[in-house]
């Protein structure tokens, strides 16, 4: 089951008049951007969207100045094509959504997080926020870092388990490739994941938890929380910048 989040905490769920009045009051939109890309046989096309919409989730509940946008459910993932379901939108388009997306939601709020769940989008999004912040539109970008599989092993299946379980196919939980990333990079770049594991796994799932995905979890959304405290430490009026 998907955890639930609560209504007061998605901008979506708000009249315009609701929106405007907790822009007034300083408040933060947290955009989810995730992709919709293969995480081997076990895992959903949605697993980097569902982590980056639980963690804008989860600092809401800690931050009453958070509210929570609607999920950017697609991304830069070249690197998946050749497995059935990755829909990928390049990273020019994906920074050109952020950059337009930005400029529109900064007619209503001063500051903007764009929690990124997926490593490439990573490049794209730097550069939307360096773009943006030129035009002195505070936005950020966090980007979750944690140890293990560079993709669809231990760590994310765990986090799934934590926030999904009934998606998590465990059964088909097999290891792909458990090369270390900096030997496969190479090999990434030339021919994506397709040319070093058949299965769209990179590490070993099998082991994972919900357990471990729900400490992972609560890992994250505490880093997310210190580093927008070093942004933002407080809740800042309309029309000033951070």
């Amino acid at each position: 089951m998907v955890e639930s989040v609560a209504e007061h905490i998605v901008a979506a769920r708000l009249t315009w008049p609701e929106a405007g009045a907790r822009a007034a009051a300083g408040a933060i939109l947290a955009v989810p951007v995730g992709a919709t890309e293969q995480h081997g046989p076990h895992l959903p096309l949605s697993t980097d969207t569902d982590i980056a919409m639980a963690l804008c989730a989860r600092l809401a509940e800690l931050r009453s100045d958070v509210l929570v946008a609607p999920a950017i459910p697609y991304g830069a993932s070249g690197e998946h094509a050749g497995f059935a379901g990755t829909l990928s939108i390049g990273q020019a388009a994906l920074e050109l959504l952020i950059v337009e997306l930005c400029r529109s939601a900064t007619d209503t709020f001063d500051r903007i997080v764009l929690v990124n769940g997926h490593g490439g989008n990573l490049e794209p999004l730097r550069k939307a926020e360096a773009l943006l912040r030129t035009e002195s539109r505070d936005v950020r970008v966090f980007m979750p870092r944690y140890p293990g599989d560079p993709h669809a092993g231990r760590a994310e299946t765990s986090m799934q388990l934590a926030l999904r379980p009934d998606a998590v196919r465990t059964e088909r939980a097999v290891a792909g490739d458990t090369r270390p990333l900096a030997e496969l990079l190479p090999l990434l770049r030339a021919g994506g994941v397709r040319a070093v594991s058949a299965n769209g796994v990179l590490g070993d799932p099998t082991g994972a938890n919900a357990a471990e995905g729900t400490a992972l979890l609560t890992q994250l959304t505490t880093d997310l929380h210190e580093q927008i405290r070093l942004w933002w430490p407080v809740a800042s009026p309309k029309g000033s910048l951070s």
